[in-house]
């Protein structure tokens, strides 16, 4: 499918809307072909007496329109036209502009939203191998593309080339000879914008790479800039912004060269027709074939005829820089999401045993980071899952609410294989609760409520009181209404943590995965709340990613993996009694 065909279905709901914004174009078009003839009537009807058919024609219009007009009132009322006609000019290019622009506007609402919404559901693996910035950029910028291709192309195209084939026929009718010879250089004009596209579609879809790049690198110092600070790093970053900054100044620099230089060639081209339409005019005039009205309206129709060429010229060029970006949107709601919904997806109505059946997983072609895992945890069984670092214990755990798929095997819920249960079905039985709290610029009260946002206000308050965190939230001036900046950033580590156990309790599902829940915790407030989550494990399955030793040692199974293998399992003491890897960590210092 063409990439303007395919861009035109954004606009199909505003079908009316454009028609009336066509109407209007009508009456901007006919107003502007308008323009030049109460000029061409003053200076042939009243100023002229030069008998030529020009002449003739506007002292018979002139008679017939105003009779018994004196000169100077004929002069009057014709510059009266002038401002009428301009005052309709500009109440109709107003009203088609309105229109148009709010036509733009609205598709560009709705290809942000597709574009934003499509990303929320690919899957990890499409964000792991991509820039959240690049991302960012596509939605932001990537996507006003589809406005600048409807007002700037296809609006553009319909009313340029209306005027262009309005300009033309009047321009024939006043004196084809003069016509044809001034339309020589049409040829070479057509062939200087179709040499130009190309190459200004590569360097605009250059800008965008380079600006995507910059905003990435701008996007990671300044989120990292505690980071950039301790280690004394802000020299390099600015090295590096600004290594990246010059190379967006440089392809901005060609693109805008390329452009200049190109409408240097196409000005140049149109200065060479008016100069014949003068040369070949003004003989026409000096032997009384041509009024001088009719060659001041001929130049005028010329510059209505070249205004539109010049304002094709801009639009292929917009065109093809817009293209540029509407293809990177495409480029992504085009993309497969890597864990796919079936078309005959079930709703998760019993939660059973979750079983991981032979799964095997890798990341792209890389070496395997799950390798022939076999589990099974029986309703309301609590399993640690311990290892060294890279032992796959978290990607295990991002398997169970689809984050990813298996690359082999199958991870199966109450018998059933969860790819083909939807996947907001299976998300809505699970509690997480990250090593990495993520919180989003609100409130406290909003980031606990964000699996349940039509929690009651008691029940927020009563989930923080069991991770703990309603001391402090209490203490702060706007207790729950606390903004807590950009990803938690006014809240200390622990404190964010327990909001994030916090959202955990509230949702209250019957599956937990926890990873790594109290790292960042001092082993007063760890106790206290293990205790909570204690309480909250019972009659729930629950997965739990941990290197607390008191945590382990009550669950009900322990596994431990190594190289991607479950190399053992079974409870703390048998695992410590065999003497194996689990042994070997916990001497180490690993718990």
């Amino acid at each position: 499918m063409s990439l303007y065909v395919r861009t035109l279905k954004y606009f199909r709901p505003y079908v009316f809307s454009t028609l009336i914004g066509v109407v209007l174009s009508l009456g901007t078009i006919g107003m502007n072909l308008l323009k030049p003839w109460p000029f061409k009537f003053i200076v042939d009807g009243v100023l002229s007496s030069a008998n030529t058919s020009g002449h003739v024609a506007a002292t018979q219009f002139l008679g017939y329109w105003l009779p018994g007009a004196s000169q100077g009132g004929r002069v009057l009322a014709l510059c009266i036209a002038v401002v009428i006609i301009q005052l309709l000019f500009g109440v109709f290019n107003l009203g088609a502009n309105y229109v148009f622009i709010r036509i733009g506007l609205q598709a560009l609402l709705k290809l942000r939203t597709e574009l934003y919404a499509y990303l929320q559901e690919l899957s990890l693996k499409f964000h792991d191998r991509r820039r959240s910035s690049d991302s960012t950029y596509r939605v932001a910028y990537d996507t006003q593309s589809i406005q600048t291709i409807y007002s700037k192309g296809f609006v553009n195209i319909f009313s340029s080339l209306l005027t262009l084939i309005g300009a033309l026929v009047i321009l024939f009718r006043i004196h084809w000879q003069l016509t044809l010879a001034s339309l020589t250089v049409f040829p070479f004009v057509i062939w200087a914008i179709r040499a130009f596209a190309a190459r200004i579609r590569m360097q605009s879809t250059h800008i965008q790479e380079k600006e995507s790049n910059l905003l990435s690198v701008a996007q990671e110092g300044i989120s990292s800039v505690r980071l950039v600070q301790a280690f004394n790093r802000q020299s390099f970053e600015v090295t590096q912004f600004q290594e990246h900054a010059v190379r967006s100044l440089e392809a901005n620099l060609r693109f805008n060269t390329t452009t200049v230089v190109s409408s240097v060639v196409v000005g140049a081209l149109m200065a060479l027709g008016t100069a014949i339409l003068y040369y070949v005019g003004s003989l026409e005039v000096l032997h009384f074939h041509l009024s001088l009205g009719d060659l001041l309206v001929f130049a005028a129709y010329l510059l209505l005829l070249y205004q539109p060429l010049e304002q094709l010229t801009y639009t292929a060029w917009a065109m093809e820089g817009a293209a540029a970006g509407a293809q990177r949107c495409f480029e992504v709601l085009d993309r497969l999401d890597e864990v796919p919904e079936t078309p005959n997806a079930q709703v998760l109505r019993r939660i059973g045993p979750i079983e991981f059946v032979h799964v095997g997983f890798r990341y792209n072609d890389e070496q395997p980071v799950l390798e022939d895992v076999c589990l099974s945890l029986n309703t309301g069984e609590s399993l640690a899952i311990v290892g060294g670092t890279g032992a796959g214990k978290s990607t295990l755990l991002s398997l169970v609410p689809r984050f990813y798929d298996p690359t082999e095997g199958a991870v199966r819920i109450g018998g059933e294989n969860i790819r083909n249960l939807k996947k907001e079905s299976l998300r809505s039985q699970i509690g997480i609760v990250l090593q990495d709290t993520i919180l989003f610029s609100t409130t406290i009260r909003e980031n606990i409520a964000y699996g349940c946002p039509n929690a009651k206000p008691e029940e927020i308050v009563e989930a923080a009181r069991h991770a703990q965190a309603l001391e402090f939230i209490e203490r702060l001036p706007s207790g729950f209404d606390t903004l807590v900046g950009e990803r938690g950033g006014y809240l200390s580590v622990g404190q964010r943590q327990r909001i994030g156990i916090a959202r955990a309790f509230l949702k209250n599902a019957p599956i937990l995965l926890l990873d790594e829940p109290t790292s960042a915790l001092d082993p007063r407030t760890e106790a206290n709340i293990m205790e909570t989550i204690w309480k909250l494990m019972q009659n729930r399955t629950t997965l739990i990613v941990t290197h607390r030793l008191g945590i382990i040692h009550r669950m009900s199974r322990i596994v431990v993996l190594q190289f991607g293998r479950v190399v053992e399992e079974g409870t703390g003491e048998a695992l410590l009694a065999r003497g194996g890897t689990y042994t070997a960590l916990y001497q180490a210092g690993h718990f």
